[in-house]
């Protein structure tokens, strides 16, 4: 068996390719299990900031199992996605061995991650495990692989600082929304979305003592949500858009409409998403403009209205360029001359983008999506971040040594067995020497006996065991080494052509 794994991330690929890339994410796994020979287990990770796929494979001495299974998790992405099959192919990073645990433990732990240190991480890769076991796509070893990560991820938080500053990218868009707000009690927020995400963004709201928050959802959950958490759900997007200095949208519903998966966040105000920008840095434009000026500003996006509601049906933006701008002449015809002075800051931060980037180009609109955040995330103090990767690697040489033990349990198991034939032995020719000489030897004796010779013998023991151990972990990683140098070898010079799909057959 070899572990596995794809990765996609931040790190090479922008906002936008990892968006697509992970349109139908939820069934690529158990797909993957079903339709695979290889392929005995699958768990994947899907964040806003990464697209990973873990693997267990059967595979043969030569590695090829992992090369069919690589490219036939590829298929399935592309499929699922729209990509072609060599974009696919071309957009993962692929890891085998122990490079995949240390991968893993890095992630779960917010090493990886675009803000270093934040810790909504740890429990999405709880629930990728969890989402796994539901559709019968997890194996014992990549159980294993996910518990040890979690373990890994909560020693990294009670022995070091890491995560002690309660870094993630919620709290960093809001840190960067914050210079162009009132202070926090007096700021007006709309929530998109009632997701764990959702609850996430509302908890930091809250700590920063902001308290006028208003709930919205398409799919009509925002009621419950809002009831649960004291805050007010509203019906009519753009109304609750007009005195708004903060939207803060997670709601994920485009990629569940892209999908085609049905449910979730469907409900939408307008479309939008052309080639407009918005995936960099935020922009400002126009601010303290007078009212004439954005009502003007509606009436001509308004005179394009029905092209950019239909491209918003096709792409499904929950927020777009239209609906807000109509929601900004509403406020400032009731403002009359005095327009408003300051920006509305719209945090996306929503792997699907939920909001039109042409928002950005809205007067007085100021737009920050994942993108335009990871510019914005800080480093993190090289001590920290060396306590916590010291951690990582001691967890990953455990994980390794648990994961090909049993081939050295069975060899200690084989030396204890003789052991033991040896100690029987050992016993019955003194107690049969004694009773030639004329001494009974009772029950309590015999065991008595057993004990010291035991005793004596395992003492004697320890050594061989240890040896043997190790020994044999030696062997098993030479074994597992040869079979990822064959498949990273096969993984590099194989291409998508001339494929042996046979061994990905269905079972």
């Amino acid at each position: 068996m070899v572990l596995l794994s794809m990765t996609a991330s931040h790190h090479e690929l922008d906002m936008s390719t990892l968006e697509l890339l992970s349109t139908g994410a939820a069934s690529v796994g158990r797909t993957a299990v079903e339709t695979c020979e290889a392929i005995t287990g699958a768990v994947v990770v899907a964040t806003c900031n990464r697209f990973e796929v873990y693997l267990d494979v059967d595979s043969p001495v030569d590695g090829r199992g992992v090369q069919h299974a690589s490219h036939e998790v590829a298929r399935l992405v592309a499929a699922a996605s729209g990509v072609a099959e060599d974009v696919a192919v071309g957009a993962f990073s692929t890891r085998t061995g122990p490079d995949v645990a240390a991968h893993l433990f890095e992630v779960a732990a917010g090493l990886d991650s675009m803000v270093v240190g934040e810790r909504e991480i740890a429990g999405q890769v709880k629930r990728a495990l969890e989402e796994a076991r539901e559709g019968g796509a997890t194996s014992s070893t990549l159980e294993l692989l996910f518990q040890t990560a979690s373990r890994t991820s909560k020693r990294i938080s009670n022995e070091t600082t890491l995560g002690g500053n309660g870094r993630s990218v919620v709290s960093l868009g809001l840190d960067l929304a914050s210079a162009e707000l009132p202070p926090w009690r007096q700021v007006r927020t709309v929530l998109i979305g009632t997701g764990s995400y959702a609850g996430a963004s509302l908890a930091a709201l809250r700590a920063r003592g902001c308290e006028d928050v208003r709930v919205y959802s398409g799919s009509g959950r925002a009621e419950q949500f809002a009831a649960d958490r004291g805050a007010v759900a509203v019906t009519d997007l753009v109304a609750a858009l007009e005195d708004a200095d903060l939207v803060v949208s997670c709601s994920g519903a485009r990629g569940r409409v892209v999908a085609d998966v049905g449910g979730g966040e469907a409900g939408r105000v307008g479309g939008g998403g052309g080639a407009g920008a918005g995936a960099g840095a935020p922009r400002v434009t126009g601010l303290g403009a007078e009212g004439d000026a954005v009502r003007a500003e509606g009436d001509a996006l308004g005179a394009e209205g029905d092209a950019v509601r239909a491209e918003g049906d096709a792409l499904g933006h929950v927020l777009d360029a239209a609906a807000l701008v109509r929601a900004r002449s509403r406020a400032a015809e009731a403002a009359g001359d005095e327009a408003p002075h300051r920006p509305m800051v719209v945090l996306d931060l929503a792997l699907h983008r939920d909001v039109d980037p042409r928002v950005a180009d809205v007067d007085g609109v100021l737009l920050y999506d994942l993108a335009s955040l990871k510019a914005h995330s800080p480093a993190l103090g090289s001590l920290v971040v060396g306590q916590a990767r010291r951690i990582v690697d001691r967890a990953t040489r455990d994980f390794e040594e648990t994961r090909l033990g049993r081939a050295a349990d069975t060899a200690v198991m084989e030396l204890l067995d003789d052991a033991d034939r040896r100690i029987a032995a050992e016993v019955a020719e003194r107690v049969a020497e004694r009773r030639a000489a004329g001494t009974e030897v009772d029950d309590a004796e015999t065991e008595a006996l057993t004990r010291s010779v035991r005793r004596r013998v395992h003492a004697d023991l320890h050594d061989a065991i240890v040896a043997a151990r190790s020994s044999a972990l030696a062997t098993a990683q030479a074994e597992a080494s040869a079979v990822v140098a064959d498949a990273e070898e096969a993984l590099r010079s194989a291409g998508t052509n001339g494929l042996d799909v046979e061994a990905c057959a269905g079972r």
